[in-house]
C-alpha cells in the first residue's frame, strides 16, 4: 500500500453532487467543525436526496458514488474518522454524507439520507435494529456487516466463531447464570482455582462478563503471589485498572473464565482494513499496573509492530469470519504463540498518518471496484507497487548493545527463623492425613487455608492447656504460644512468608536438644517445623525498584541517568517490541518479590507488586536453575564445613598454619577478618556474652510500661524480637560448651537487621556485636562454598552449572536469532533505530548461586591473571570484597560492532561487571574501590592506551557535564528524597583562576574519588576520576516512606557496578562456559559411576556375608564396608 492515493478531481466537481451543494462537512481546520454548521449541512444534503432518486439519466461523468457514515456523532466526528474521510474524498468519484445523530435516533429509516455504500457500526446508544432495517430498505454496499455486529456484542458468540475458524484462543469455559436464580450454576470455587462446568482454572485466571459492552474484566491472582485481583475497566483519565485485595469471584452475572496468558506486560492490538491489510500496535497491558502511558498530547502511547505470517493469516480469518472490513481485535503473544482474546468490531488506529493514508486508499479502491462498474463510472484499478522489503541496519560507529544478562541477589529481608516442636495430638495427625502426608511421610503447608487450620488447632490446644501447671505442658504451651503468635502476624496469611512442615516420626523424636522437650515419650509423633521471616522488607523493595530504575542507564538512550520519563531508550525499546525481556526468579517469596520490584523500576510501572509478579516474573525452579537442591550437592561441601568447624573450635590465636589452612587463596578480606578475631573461641565467648546482654536488655524493656506501644520495624513486636534472640542464645552454645559455628550467619543476619531497622530501640553494645559477628561471618559464609580453589570450583559446579548453561544459550541465541522482536520499519516515525533489538535476561536468586557463579568466573580459567593485567586488578578487587550483600549483581553485556567482518572474533564483544550490592551499616571508608562502570564504545576507543588493561590513571580527564535542569529533573523523578550529595549524584565545585564563574561547577552522575588500586584509599579530599566516559549509578542512602504503616527506615545505598573486564571476545566467553559445563558433566558421570560401583560391591559383599553366616560381619557398618572396599 505504498502508492499515493488517487489525486483529487477538479475543485468544482470534487465533494459535490448535482446542483453544487456540498455533500459532507469533513476536513475542517483542526478537526473541530462547528456542530451547528455540520448539522445544517447534513439537513441541506437531505433535502437533495429526493432529487437524486428521481434523476436516473445523470451522465456518468457527473455521477458520484455516495458513501454514507451512519454512526453516533462522537464516532463519526472523531479525529481518525475525519482524517480518513478527508482522504476518501480525494477520489474523483466519491463523496461522503454523514448521517446526523438526531436523524438516526429520531427519524424513521425512510427519511434517512440515501447512499450507495454504507459505513455503519454499533457503539453505546446506537440503534442497530434501525440500521439493519435501513439496509433492508435501501440495499447499499456494506463495509461492515450489521447482523454480525449482534454477535460481536456477546463474548460467547465471539469465542464460538473464533473456534469454528480454527483461531487459537486461551482455554476457556462459559458460566451462564439465571438472573432470577444466580446460585444455581456450574461453578465450584476453591482457594486457588475455580471449576466451571468441569473445567478447572488455577489462578491466575481471567473473568470476563459475557456482554462485550461490559469492560469490567477481573484477573485473580494466586495466594502464593499475594492473592487479590486486578480490576480492568474502560479508561478513566490515566487509569485502566486497579488492584483489589478481593480474591473471590463475582456471584451474580454470566462470565467467561479463561486461563491467564503471560505476555510480559504488553498487548497487541490489530486493525484490519479488508482481509489483506492489517496494522498492529503494542501498548502496555492494562492488567499490569493500570497506569495508562500517555504522550505530551495526552494520547495513549502505542507503537506499531510487525505481525508474523501466522498472525497475518489470523487477521484475515477474523476479518472474513465476522464480515467486518474495518475490524479491531486483541492479540496475546505468549509462550511462542499468538492468541485472540477479544474482537472489537469497527475501530480505527489513532495518530498514524501512514494508517490514515492506507485505510482511505484501501476503502476507496474497494468501493470503486464494487460500484464503478454498476454506475458506469470510468475507473481502472490502479496497479499497486510491491512494498520494498526494508532490512534495517544499525548505522554509526558505536557498538550495538545486543544482550544484557544479570544475576542478582534478592533485596533486604527479615531474619529467617525456624521453630521445631514435637506434636502428638490427634488433631495434628488428622491434618497430616487430610493433606496426604502419609504418602511420603512429609507434608508442607503454605496455603492460607492450611495455615488457618494449624492456627485453629493451636488456639484450641492453648484453651485446653490454660488450666494446667505441669512443667512439661508449660514447655509445650510456650511452643504453641509462639506458633500462634507467628501465624497471627500481619493479620492475614500469605504463602510467601510463612510455612509449616510436618514430618512423621515412627518412634518419636530420636534425641533431645535445646528445642525439644527433655522427656521422651514412646509411640509415633509428628515433628512440626514452623518457618517464618526471610521476607522482602519495604527497604528491600525500594532497593530493588531503585536498582531497576538505575539499570536503564545501560541501554541505548539511557544517557547515564535514571531515565524516568516515558520515551527514553529502554522504555521505548520495550514498548516497541525491540526489547526481548525475560525475568526469572527462584521460588522463594523474597526472590520473586525482588524481581517484581526490580521490573517495576526498570519499566516505570506503578501500583502493587502482585500483578507485576504474575505477569513479568517466571518461576525458574526447574533443573536447579536458581534453586538449590541439597541432595544434588557433592560431599565436598560437607567436608569443607567439617574442616571449617574444626579450625574455628581452637581456643588459641590463629597460627600461620591456620592462615594457610583457612585462607589458602590469600584473600585480603579473609586475612583481615582473621586478624580481628585472633582467637575464634574467645571471640565466640564475647559474641555469646553480648547476645546474653541483648536478651537481658529486651526483657527489661518488656517490663517497662513505656515500651508497651513500641513499634519495631515491619510490624515486629518486642516479644518476637526476644524470641528471635533467645533462640540464637540457646542454639549458639551447645550443652557441651562448644559453639555451633553454623549459627554465626544467623547471628550476623539478626544484628545487621536490628542495627539498620531497629536502632531506635536503643540497645547497648549492638555495634560491638555487629563488628565481631561480621568478622566471624566474613570467614564462615564465603568459606562454606570452598576453602581451596579446587573446592570452590567443585561446590560452585554443583550449584550453578544449569545457570551457566542457560547463560551460554542466551549469548548464543542473541547473535543467531535475527527474526524476533523488531519494530515495523514502515511505521517507525520518531524511532531512530527500528532494527535494534536487545535481549535482556535477568536471574534473581539467593546468596549461594551468586557466590558459586563468582567462584566459577574467578577460578574456572576464564582469563590468566599473569598475562592479563586488567583481570589481575579485577581479581585483587574481588578478593578485597568482604560480603556479597543484598542486591549483589553480576552483569554480562554483549555488544556487536557492525563495522567488523561477521566472521571476525572482534565482531562480538563481551564485558563483565560486578557490584557487591547494598552498602554495610558502617566502615564504608574501608570498602575496596573498583574502576567504574565502563561500557566500551568507539567514542572512547582512541583514549584507551591498551585494550587489555585499565586506562592510564595518571591523566585527569573530565566527563561530559549534565545540564543543571537535567540534574534537577533526575532528583524530582526519583521516588526517594535525595540529599544534595548522594551515592548516585554529586555536585563538585572546581575553581580555576582562568575559568569564568559559569564554568566552575560540573555535574556528575557518579561518586568522585581517585581509583588507583582496590587497596589504595584516596589521599585527602575528592579528586576527579581519571577515566573517560565513566558511568556510575547507585541507589542513594535516603529515608523513604514505606506504605504508610512502617514509618521511615534508612535504605542503604547500593554500590555502583564495577567493570571486571571490558575486552572479552564472545568466543572466549563461550569456550569458557562450554568447558565448565562439559567438565561438570564428566565429573557428574564419574560420581554416578563410582556410586554404582560402590552399590554393586556392597551388594556382592552382602551376599558373601550371608553365606559366611558369621555374626561379627553383620556388625559391620556401611562405613566399615566402604573402608574395606577402598
Amino acid at each position: 500500500m505504498s502508492e499515493p492515493c488517487n489525486g483529487p478531481g477538479p475543485a468544482e466537481e470534487r465533494g459535490r453532487i448535482r446542483g453544487g451543494v456540498p455533500c459532507s462537512v469533513i476536513g475542517c481546520e483542526e478537526d473541530e467543525q462547528d456542530m451547528g454548521q455540520m448539522e445544517a449541512g447534513m439537513k441541506n444534503e437531505m433535502l437533495r436526496q429526493e432529487d437524486m432518486e428521481d434523476d436516473d439519466n445523470e451522465s456518468p461523468s457527473e455521477r458520484q458514488i455516495l458513501v454514507g457514515i451512519c454512526a453516533m456523532m462522537k464516532k463519526s466526528k472523531s479525529k481518525p474518522m475525519t482524517e480518513i474521510l478527508e482522504r476518501l474524498c480525494k477520489f474523483d468519484y466519491i463523496d461522503v454524507v454523514i448521517f446526523p445523530e438526531e436523524v438516526i435516533l429520531e427519524e424513521p429509516v425512510e427519511k434517512w439520507p440515501l447512499c450507495d455504500c454504507l459505513i455503519s457500526f454499533h457503539s453505546k446508544g446506537f440503534p442497530l435494529d434501525k440500521a439493519v432495517e435501513y439496509v433492508k430498505l435501501r440495499n447499499p454496499m456494506l463495509i461492515n456487516d450489521l447482523n454480525m455486529q449482534y454477535f460481536i456484542q456477546d463474548r460467547r458468540e465471539v469465542y464460538r466463531i473464533l473456534q469454528e475458524e480454527g483461531i487459537d484462543l486461551p482455554r476457556y469455559a462459559v458460566l451462564n447464570r439465571d438472573p432470577d436464580n444466580p446460585e444455581e450454576c456450574n461453578l465450584v470455587e476453591g482457594e486457588d482455582h475455580v471449576e466451571v462446568s468441569g473445567e478447572v482454572f488455577p489462578k491466575p485466571f481471567v473473568e470476563k462478563p459475557v456482554c462485550a459492552e461490559d469492560h469490567n474484566v477481573y484477573i485473580y491472582y494466586p495466594t502464593s503471589a499475594g492473592g487479590g485481583s486486578q480490576r480492568l475497566f474502560r479508561k478513566i483519565g490515566s487509569r485502566s485498572s486497579v488492584y483489589s485485595p478481593e480474591s473471590n469471584v463475582r456471584k451474580t452475572g454470566s462470565y467467561i473464565y479463561e486461563e491467564f496468558m503471560p505476555t510480559d506486560g504488553t498487548d497487541v492490538k490489530v486493525y484490519t482494513v479488508g482481509p489483506d491489510y492489517a496494522h498492529a500496535e503494542a501498548r502496555k497491558s492494562p492488567a499490569l499496573d493500570g497506569k495508562v502511558e500517555r504522550d505530551s498530547e495526552g494520547k495513549e502511547i502505542r507503537y506499531p509492530v510487525m505481525l508474523t505470517a501466522m498472525e497475518k493469516l489470523v487477521a484475515r480469518k477474523v476479518c472474513l469470519a465476522f464480515k467486518q472490513t474495518v475490524c479491531g481485535f486483541d492479540l496475546l503473544r505468549a509462550n511462542g504463540h499468538s492468541y485472540v482474546c477479544d474482537v472489537n468490531g469497527f475501530s480505527f488506529v489513532k495518530n498514524s498518518m501512514k494508517y490514515y493514508d492506507d485505510c482511505a486508499k484501501v476503502l476507496g479502491n474497494m468501493v470503486m471496484r464494487e460500484l464503478a462498474p454498476q454506475l458506469h463510472i470510468p475507473w481502472s484499478i490502479p496497479m499497486e507497487a510491491e512494498d520494498i522489503p526494508i532490512v534495517p541496519t544499525t548505522s554509526g560507529t558505536m557498538m550495538e548493545l545486543r544482550c544484557v544478562i544479570a544475576i542478582i541477589r534478592h533485596g533486604d529481608r527479615t531474619p529467617k527463623q525456624k521453630m521445631k516442636m514435637e506434636v502428638r495430638h490427634p488433631l495434628f495427625f488428622e491434618l497430616f492425613k487430610k493433606y496426604g502426608g502419609y504418602k511420603t511421610g512429609k507434608l508442607k503447608l503454605k496455603k492460607p487455608k492450611q495455615l488457618q487450620e494449624v492456627l485453629d488447632i493451636a488456639r484450641l490446644l492453648l484453651l485446653e492447656l490454660g488450666q494446667h501447671n505441669d512443667c512439661e505442658i508449660e514447655e509445650k504451651k510456650s511452643k504453641l504460644e509462639q506458633l500462634k503468635t507467628v501465624l497471627e502476624m500481619y493479620g492475614h496469611f500469605s504463602g510467601i512468608n510463612r510455612k509449616v512442615q510436618l514430618t512423621y516420626l515412627r518412634n518419636g523424636q530420636p534425641k533431645a536438644s535445646s528445642e525439644e522437650e527433655d522427656c521422651k515419650k514412646d509411640g509415633p509423633s509428628l515433628l512440626l517445623v514452623l518457618k517464618w521471616g526471610g521476607e522482602l522488607t519495604p527497604a528491600g523493595r525500594v532497593q530493588a525498584e531503585e536498582l531497576g530504575r538505575a539499570f536503564r542507564c545501560m541501554y541505548p538512550g539511557g544517557q547515564g541517568d535514571f531515565a524516568g520519563f516515558p520515551g527514553c531508550g529502554l522504555l521505548r525499546l520495550h514498548s516497541t517490541y525491540r526489547h526481548d525481556l525475560k525475568i526469572y526468579a527462584s521460588d522463594e517469596g523474597r526472590v520473586q518479590m525482588t524481581a517484581a520490584a526490580f521490573a517495576k523500576g526498570l519499566l516505570a510501572l506503578e501500583g502493587e507488586l502482585t500483578p507485576i509478579l504474575v505477569q513479568m516474573v517466571k518461576s525458574a525452579n526447574m533443573n536447579g536453575l536458581l534453586d538449590s537442591d541439597s541432595d544434588s550437592l557433592t560431599d565436598c561441601q560437607q567436608k569443607v564445613k567439617a574442616r571449617l568447624h574444626e579450625i574455628m573450635q581452637k581456643d588459641q590465636d590463629f597460627t600461620q598454619d591456620d592462615y594457610q589452612k583457612l585462607a589458602p587463596t590469600g584473600s585480603p578480606s579473609l586475612v583481615n577478618s582473621m586478624k580481628v578475631i585472633e582467637n575464634p573461641v574467645k571471640t565466640c565467648d564475647k559474641v555469646y556474652a553480648l547476645i546474653q546482654s541483648l536478651t537481658s536488655q529486651i526483657r527489661k524493656r518488656l517490663e517497662d510500661p513505656k515500651s508497651a506501644d513500641l513499634q519495631l520495624y515491619h510490624s515486629e513486636t518486642l516479644e518476637l524480637m526476644l524470641q528471635r534472640w533467645s533462640k540464637l542464645e540457646r542454639d549458639f552454645r551447645t550443652k557441651n560448651g562448644r559453639y555451633d559455628i553454623s549459627k554465626i550467619p544467623d547471628i550476623y543476619d539478626c544484628i545487621k537487621y536490628d542495627s539498620q531497622h531497629n536502632a531506635s530501640v536503643g540497645l547497648e553494645d549492638t555495634l560491638e556485636l555487629f563488628r565481631l559477628s561480621r568478622a566471624l561471618a566474613d570467614i564462615v559464609i564465603p568459606q562454606e562454598y570452598g576453602i581451596s580453589k579446587a573446592e570452590k570450583l567443585d561446590i560452585a559446579q554443583a550449584y550453578c552449572v544449569p545457570l551457566m548453561k542457560k547463560i551460554y544459550l542466551d549469548l548464543q541465541r542473541t547473535h543467531e536469532d535475527e527474526a524476533v522482536n523488531k519494530l515495523h520499519p514502515l511505521y517507525s516515525r520518531g524511532v531512530m533505530s527500528p532494527g535494534r533489538h536487545v535481549r535482556t535476561r535477568l536471574y534473581f536468586t539467593s546468596e549461594s548461586h551468586v557466590h558459586s557463579l563468582l567462584s566459577m568466573f574467578r577460578y574456572g580459567g576464564l582469563l590468566d591473571e599473569v598475562k592479563d593485567q586488567q583481570w589481575k586488578q579485577a581479581m585483587d578487587y574481588l578478593s578485597a570484597v568482604t560480603e556479597l550483600n543484598y542486591m549483589t549483581q553480576i552483569v554480562i553485556m554483549l555488544y556487536e560492532d557492525n563495522n567488523k567482518d561477521p566472521s571476525s572474533e572482534e565482531r562480538f564483544h563481551v564485558e563483565l561487571h560486578f557490584s557487591p550490592g547494598v552498602k554495610g551499616c558502617e566502615d564504608e571508608e574501608n570498602v575496596p574501590l573498583g574502576f567504574g562502570f565502563r561500557p566500551a564504545s568507539s567514542e572512547n576507543e582512541d583514549k584507551k592506551p591498551n585494550q587489555g588493561s585499565l586506562e592510564d590513571l595518571s591523566q585527569d580527564q573530565t566527563d561530559d557535564a549534565l545540564p543543571v535542569t537535567e540534574l534537577i529533573n533526575l532528583q524530582r523523578r526519583s521516588p526517594m528524597i535525595r540529599n544534595r550529595k548522594t551515592g548516585s549524584m554529586e555536585v563538585l565545585s572546581e575553581t580555576s583562576p582562568n575559568s569564568s564563574s559559569k564554568a566552575c561547577t560540573s555535574y556528575r552522575l557518579f561518586q568522585s574519588c581517585s581509583r588507583q588500586s582496590p587497596e589504595i584509599k584516596p589521599a585527602g579530599g575528592l579528586e576527579l576520576l581519571s577515566m573517560p566516559a565513566v558511568k556510575r549509578f547507585s541507589v542513594s542512602f535516603a529515608r523513604h516512606p514505606t506504605n504508610g504503616f512502617e514509618g521511615c527506615s534508612m535504605v542503604p545505598s547500593i554500590y555502583p557496578l564495577e567493570t571486571l573486564h571490558n575486552s572479552l571476545s564472545l568466543k572466549q566467553v563461550e569456550e569458557f562456559l562450554s568447558k565448565v559445563c562439559e567438565s561438570s558433566a564428566e565429573a557428574q558421570a564419574k560420581t554416578m559411576a563410582g556410586r554404582l560401583i560402590q552399590r554393586s560391591l556392597i551388594t556382592e559383599l552382602g551376599r558373601h556375608l550371608v553365606k559366611m553366616e558369621s555374626e561379627q560381619f553383620f556388625l559391620l557398618s556401611k562405613v566399615h564396608i566402604l573402608q574395606f572396599i577402598s
